[in-house]
């Protein structure tokens, strides 16, 4: 028997009881855009699934391949109603058994959809504030740039960008360097130079995040550099934004007491479209 909310209950019946992504974080996950029935981005998303797998020793199965997970996620997304436009999320996790060393290295996998508003990527007009949230640090290593289930420090930055009346938090690095924002990957404009920080100060590998800088890479008189930046940095940008696959581009508009122009973030949304389109 198990103590659920104050009634005991069999631990059968619990579904959470001996799920590992739940009582340990043991888990990895992806989660995706779907455009009129298709996964965008699907190569990204799946070899980065794979490669978080790896990395923390999950045995992949051997029927665990592209067109299996997209095939899984779509009927899951097409039982929603939501194929138009809709996020998923798949979710894996180690098999039951063990504490801190587990008994397996299997897997099990949940999949959950929901729809979306917009068809295509769009930025609102309405202000967007940010502020450096330095209570806790993320730490330059690889495990950092791995979707896990355990997601602490995004979730307590998030609670304090609401409770101070922000719109969203800049997380930093145990050397003080701005890595990312609590839902996405940063970049930063100044003059003719585009940035953003490199996977090995500790920021999370973004789908997006490659998306984008393909696409300004191909843009004449750009420079674009993968470099740390400083919290120094911030107040000297013409434009800061942060991006994810599911809201694509989101301009800052006030970092204290900085205001940005959104214009560079603009017309990148129209590339990002035109490309979305072609998918």
């Amino acid at each position: 028997m198990i103590n659920s909310n104050g009634t005991l209950v069999p631990n059968a019946d619990s579904q959470l009881a001996n799920n590992r992504g739940f009582l340990f974080g043991d888990g990895v996950f992806e989660t995706v855009r779907i455009l009129d029935g298709k996964i965008l981005f699907l190569e990204d998303h799946y070899f980065r699934l794979m490669s978080g797998m790896r990395i923390v020793r999950m045995q992949i199965p051997m029927d665990f391949t592209m067109e299996y997970l997209e095939t899984q996620i779509l009927n899951t997304v097409f039982a929603n109603n939501c194929a138009g436009s809709a996020r998923a999320r798949i979710t894996v996790y180690r098999s039951a058994g063990g504490f801190y060393l587990p008994q397996t290295n299997e897997v099990q996998y949940l999949i959950d959809a929901e729809p979306l508003d917009d068809v295509l990527y769009s930025i609102s007009g309405d202000s967007y504030e940010v502020d450096l949230y330095k209570d806790f640090y993320v730490t330059q290593q690889l495990l950092s740039s791995v979707k896990t289930t355990n997601r602490l420090v995004n979730i307590t930055a998030s609670i304090y960008a609401h409770e101070n009346g922000l719109q969203n938090c800049l997380l930093v690095n145990d050397s003080k360097n701005v890595i990312e924002a609590s839902q996405g990957n940063l970049f930063l404009l100044s003059g003719d130079q585009l940035i953003t920080p490199p996977i090995s100060d500790g920021c999370l590998n973004g789908v997006m995040r490659k998306q984008l800088l393909a696409l300004s890479r191909k843009i004449e008189g750009l420079e674009v550099l993968e470099a740390s930046i400083s919290p120094f940095d911030l107040q000297k940008a013409d434009e800061l934004f942060i991006t994810n696959v599911i809201k694509g581009i989101q301009p800052i508009t006030k970092y204290r007491k900085k205001e940005f122009k959104v214009d560079f973030a603009q017309q990148l949304l129209v590339r990002l479209n035109s490309q979305v389109r072609l998918v």
